[in-house]
């Protein structure tokens, strides 16, 4: 079973987040993560995915253009996304840059997509998902992990 790990990252900080959260997918026995970049992503990840943990850096307190553009153009394939798992994680500049709105943008399309969403863990933050102001620190990638192995450990309950 795959998770879809998908981020878009400028300077380095959202892709080196979302690694750490591929980390904890690949930790779950039977679930991989399938990392992509929002230039490298198709529709067949999408829909041979059984979750997908999406991020962004905050771009005027929502998600980056690119990452919405990808919701919009999947659009029509929306209703095979119905049950499957979905989150969030932003980076930003600032310790009030964002970040929670971002998460929200993000949660407001896999809502729509007809995703069932989880935050990210009690042991982690027990908030809308992982985030970090810059580049993440030892805790906000070991935050990433938590979030991933959650994910990928409530897909497979579903799925089974």
């Amino acid at each position: 079973m795959n998770i879809l790990v998908l981020y878009y990252s400028k300077g380095g900080n959202t892709r080196r987040l979302a690694e750490a959260i591929a980390e904890g997918v690949d930790s779950v026995e039977g679930v991989s993560a399938v990392l992509r970049d929002t230039d490298k992503v198709s529709k067949d990840d999408f829909l041979t995915a059984e979750g997908i943990i999406a991020g962004s850096p905050v771009y005027f307190g929502t998600m980056a253009a690119g990452m919405k553009k990808i919701f919009d153009d999947y659009v029509g394939i929306r209703k095979k996304m119905e049950g499957k798992v979905g989150a969030a994680f932003a980076t930003s500049g600032d310790p009030s840059g964002g970040k929670e709105t971002t998460m929200i943008s993000i949660i407001q399309c896999l809502l729509i997509y007809g995703m069932v969403i989880v935050g990210d863990p009690m042991s982690a933050t027990g908030h809308y998902g992982t985030a970090c102001v810059g580049k993440p620190d030892t805790d906000a990638l070991e935050n990433g992990r938590k979030i991933g192995a959650r994910v990928a450990q409530i897909a497979a309950t579903l799925r089974a």
